[in-house]
């Protein structure tokens, strides 16, 4: 006899449910693969709007270390255009314990199920 002789079913092959097995575990793994996917592509679109928020707060403070005329005391809100899209923004302006300097917390929304970008800066009078 020349070669190799089969000698029973052990070596004929893998079975059916060998194979459904390794199926199932490769398709456990590929939904695995999809659905990190997903959340990586979502946290890169948070990322985004996070530091597009940061950047709105903070050409907001240089505005208004800028400005000449200080902020008037209180509470102020508006509107800030900026990446294309509309930025909800408040201001609290507050005297700080010597009369030569404003405390002004400037709060930009960044949306839906986001954290605002909140600044706290001084500003002389």
């Amino acid at each position: 006899m020349t070669g190799r002789e089969r000698t029973g079913p052990a070596e004929q092959g893998f079975t059916l449910l060998e194979m459904l097995v390794a199926l199932t575990i490769f398709a456990i793994a590929g939904l695995a693969l999809v659905r990190l996917q997903a959340v990586s592509a979502r946290t890169s679109v948070d990322l985004r709007t996070r530091t597009m928020t940061q950047i709105v707060a903070r050409n907001l403070m240089v505005e208004r270390l800028t400005d000449p005329t200080p902020p008037s005391l209180g509470a102020s809100d508006g509107v800030a255009e900026n990446g294309g899209r509309q930025w909800h923004w408040n201001q609290q302006v507050s005297e700080a314990d010597n009369d030569r300097l404003l405390v002004v917390t400037v709060r930009v929304d960044g949306g839906p199920g986001l954290s605002p970008a909140v600044l706290t800066f001084g500003r002389a009078r």
